[in-house]
């Protein structure tokens, strides 16, 4: 049997012991605990998702928070890793025969472990870009040529060489070896906040007894305070003195004070939108005449409004604390519209309201509680106004087709039942004898 490995095994000595014990009738065994293990993890893997999945609708659901995307790619090789860890204990512990095969399985499991939580914690914590693919490639490659250099053995020297590289920074003197796991550090450590972020604003936007605005302040604070704990826990692990950083943070303030103001009063207003609920993610507003539309997103800089010509408009949150906007479905969604029609003066108003009452009710948009109701507004020169007001309960879903439909059937109506529509209508008078053409050319000798 093949001895312990420990931190000086390389890929050579790993196939030596598998070639040597590859004789040895306890191999069999080997191959199948390798495979009973692989075939356990992975039908593991699989009933854990089927249960999640069943769960899935429920509020307590793991897949809820973290997605569904790569739990099996992670389950399955962290469990075959444990299960192979727990029956390599046991062949050494009872000597049940030569443990080569498991002991090369071992560093192959771990890594590929690690390149797909790590894939799959950067897929959860950034959005989708041709940037994240090159960053999963690059971590991918990373691991892997740390596992080849681990085996074959180069990775001791390679660090040593490191750490003969050195320069100092102040009172504190830093190697290549120790700025190079410090960055890894740093970038684990954020990602994993942001990971977390990411699943708690999740399971916050999924909560209905939690308003829209509330959720996205959270998410944002959350999301803040553990980036931030984040990169001071990593610095204080590779040893770096956090007290330095007071310099820095002085002087960001001063920046924000003088050169960022703008930015500065855009996050505060962000902040402040979101806390008192004066906009939130799906009312109706107008900024001015041409900008009107539903808040599709609050970020902390900047609020997102979806036009009804489908144009998304950025606004900076600035802009809509600092000045009027009408927020349409701020307590209520229901909005009135004022259509106003025309009629000759010879009409039976009696009739003609009652169809005009009648053609709104037609549309199924059209609230029937507060009723429609028709107004005589104003005797003009060409007929009498009339104004028809109804309420609906979905402004966001446009209101031009609405006014067109209703248009048209009050058309409809009044054809049908003779009521017209008038138009200006201009008589001109001409009083007195006009002057005939001789006398015009006698008065005007030049013409």
């Amino acid at each position: 049997m093949s001895e312990k490995l420990d931190e000086k095994t390389t890929f050579a000595s790993l196939f030596v012991d598998l070639w040597r014990d590859f004789s040895d009738p306890g191999f069999l065994w080997q191959v199948l605990a390798l495979a009973t293990c692989l075939l356990l993890a992975w039908g593991l893997s699989r009933y854990w998702l089927r249960q999640e999945h069943a769960r899935s609708s429920d509020d307590h659901g793991l897949l809820r928070a973290f997605g569904t995307g790569s739990l099996k790619r992670i389950a399955f090789p962290l469990l075959s890793l444990l299960l192979l860890l727990i029956v390599r204990k046991c062949f050494r512990y009872w000597d049940l025969g030569p443990v080569s095969l498991l002991d090369l399985a071992v560093p192959l499991l771990l890594s590929m472990a690690l390149v797909r939580t790590a894939i799959y914690v950067v897929h959860h914590a950034f959005s989708p870009s041709s940037l994240l693919a090159t960053s999963e490639r690059f971590i991918a490659t990373s691991i892997w040529v740390g596992l080849a250099l681990h085996l074959t053995g180069l990775s001791t020297p390679l660090i040593d060489m490191l750490q003969q590289v050195s320069l100092n920074v102040g009172k504190q003197q830093l190697d290549l070896w120790t700025i190079l796991t410090g960055l890894v550090t740093v970038i684990v450590t954020v990602l994993l906040a942001l990971w977390v972020s990411g699943a708690i604003e999740t399971r916050l936007l999924a909560k209905d007894s939690i308003d829209a605005s509330i959720s996205v302040v959270l998410s944002r604070l959350v999301k803040a305070v553990l980036s931030v704990v984040a990169l001071l826990f990593s610095l204080s692990i590779v040893g770096i003195d956090i007290t330095a950083l007071s310099v820095f943070s002085g002087a960001l303030a001063v920046g924000l004070g003088f050169g960022l103001q703008k930015i500065a009063s855009n996050y505060v207003s962000g902040f402040i939108i979101l806390l008192d609920r004066s906009i939130r993610i799906g009312n109706v507003v107008a900024v001015d005449p041409l900008t009107t539309g539903v808040v599709t997103q609050i970020t902390a800089r900047y609020t997102v409004v979806r036009t009804l010509t489908g144009t998304e408009v950025i606004i900076p949150n600035e802009y809509l604390v600092s000045n009027i906007v009408r927020n349409e479905s701020f307590t209520d969604s229901r909005v009135r519209f004022i259509l106003s029609v025309q009629v000759a003066y010879g009409t039976d108003l009696d009739i003609a309201m009652q169809l005009m009452g009648e053609a709104a009710l037609v549309h199924k948009r059209v609230l029937t509680d507060p009723v429609p109701q028709v107004l005589l507004t104003a005797f003009a020169d060409s007929g009498i106004n009339l104004d028809l007001c109804y309420w609906i309960a979905d402004p966001e879903n446009g209101t031009g087709s609405i006014r067109s439909a209703i248009n048209l059937a009050i058309w409809r109506s009044f054809r049908e039942n003779g009521i017209q529509i008038p138009f200006p209508q201009r008589e001109v008078r001409l009083v007195g004898d006009l002057p005939s053409p001789t006398a015009l050319a006698a008065d005007n000798p030049g013409t």
